[in-house]
Formats: C-alpha cells, sequence, structure tokens
C-alpha cells in the first residue's frame, strides 16, 4: 500500500470521526452544517483513497511492461489468466481517468487485467459526487438561514 493511499484513509477516517464527534454534548451550532461540511470532508478523503488504490494498480501494471525480460506483452494481462484468455495477447491500453488496463488481442478484442477496476471507478464517482453534494448543500442551507433572518428583521 502506498503512503498517498495510507494517508487518504487516515484523512477519510479523521473526517469519518469528526461526523460522529457531532453526536456528542457540546457540538457547535448550527450543528446540520457541520455535519455536512464534516460528511463532505469524509466523502472526499474516502474518494481520494479508492481512486489511489486503482490509479497505484495501473501504475505498477504499466511500469512492469517494458521492464527486463519477459515483461511483453503485460504481466498484468498474463498473470492469473488461462491459455485460452491470453491467446491472441498482442499488447494493452491503459487509462487514468478512468481507471483501467486493457488487454487487447490480435482480433482487437478486449479484456480487462482486473475486474476491481469498475468497482473503484464507481465508488471513486459516486463518493466525490457525494462530497460535492454536500459542500452545495452546506451553502446553499448557510445561504437560506442567512435569508430568513434577513427576512425576519
Amino acid at each position: 500500500m502506498s503512503p498517498v493511499s495510507v494517508a487518504c484513509a487516515v484523512g477519510a477516517l479523521v473526517a469519518g470521526l469528526g461526523v460522529v464527534a457531532m453526536a456528542l454534548p457540546g457540538r457547535p451550532e448550527p450543528w446540520p452544517a457541520h455535519v455536512m461540511r464534516r460528511a463532505g470532508a469524509t466523502a472526499a478523503w474516502a474518494a481520494a483513497a479508492v481512486y489511489s488504490l486503482g490509479f497505484f494498480g495501473v501504475l505498477v501494471s504499466e511500469h512492469a511492461v517494458g521492464d527486463g525480460a519477459d515483461s511483453v506483452p503485460a504481466p498484468a494481462c498474463r498473470d492469473g489468466f488461462d491459455e485460452t484468455t491470453r491467446e491472441g495477447l498482442s499488447h494493452h491500453r491503459s487509462s487514468y481517468l478512468p481507471l483501467r488496463f486493457d488487454c487487447v488481442r490480435e482480433d482487437g478484442s478486449v479484456y480487462s487485467s482486473d475486474p476491481d477496476y469498475g468497482w473503484m471507478n464507481g465508488t471513486s464517482a459516486a463518493l466525490a459526487l457525494s462530497a460535492a453534494l454536500l459542500f452545495i448543500g452546506v451553502g446553499y442551507a448557510t445561504e437560506l438561514r442567512a435569508r430568513k433572518a434577513a427576512a425576519a428583521s
């Protein structure tokens, strides 16, 4: 596990504990805005942690190509697959957004070197969207509270 993944995981844990702390006595007011900010930070850190796992997976697979004897085609496309799956393997394609490391056969058909990239893409996107919506919601709630206060005076 990379230091970036560890830092992201620790950040998500700390932010998550901040959300839980809002349930304890002595919480700051207005507490819903604080909960939403802390939940948004937790979601953002979690998105970064999940994405960094996939990012470094693709990076390691890309680095292994052309690195010494028996490194072409990509080891990620050969290791753990049966002979019929690897038959006709010609090259690979990789991407960091969305995360993927695809193995391409001579006939043009493609298979993924790791099916985990699918859930990593979905999870990191959902968490990032959740974080954005929570931060937007905090801004909206603050604006709504300010308008109510102005109307009341």
